[in-house]
């Protein structure tokens, strides 16, 4: 990968739900070419479960966007609760880098407890978060990383943060993601 043409991304979000929600959740990734928004793609995946780094794949490999997408942004390294991406798996079977892009350093110690307290197959889900390494502050936002140095996740941030810290395709699908669910878009991701 060669950061500075990175042109082609993806963000992935999940839509909100109640805390008792049980079941499926979906997801939403925004494509985009540079500043421009190309398309979205769809899919569901498990609350609580295992399966979020096959559908993501899927979603990516089947998509007409999956010859030109360079770089796969998550909004967090969980999705629909605690399903957790496996992000080095993600990268490989994608070919590019994945990066995991939060505001704030997560409260590891808490989720930590969480996971293995309270969630299902809570021990494996941990060593996913653990395998991804602590998050590194960089161009004022938190990262996890997978196929590509710091330095190339910051240029990659600076691409594709265009109106805040956020890269835009994380910005939109979170945008996209609130106002499906809920009729109007939610607060900022």
């Amino acid at each position: 990968m060669k950061p500075s043409k990175l042109s082609h991304a993806v963000g992935f979000d999940d839509f909100p739900f109640p805390r008792e929600h049980r079941g499926d959740v979906s997801v939403v990734g925004a494509v985009y070419a540079g500043a421009r928004l190309e398309g979205v793609l769809r899919g569901e995946i498990r609350r609580d479960g295992r399966n979020s780094t096959e559908v993501l794949a899927r979603l990516v490999l089947r998509s007409k966007f999956n010859a030109s997408l360079q770089l796969v942004f998550l909004q967090g390294i969980a999705l629909a609760g605690f399903n957790v991406v496996d992000i080095h798996r993600l990268s490989e079977t994608l070919e590019r880098p994945v990066l995991v892009v939060t505001r704030r350093m997560p409260g590891l110690e808490a989720i930590r407890e969480a996971l293995l307290g309270k969630v299902p197959g809570g021990r494996r889900k941990w060593a996913l978060i653990e395998k991804a390494g602590i998050p590194e502050p960089v161009a004022g936002v938190y990262v996890q990383r997978a196929g590509l140095s710091l330095e190339q996740a910051e240029r990659a941030l600076r691409r594709f943060a265009l109106h805040s810290n956020i890269p835009e395709p994380l910005r939109t699908a979170h945008l996209i993601a609130g106002g499906i669910a809920s009729g109007q878009s939610r607060a900022r991701p």
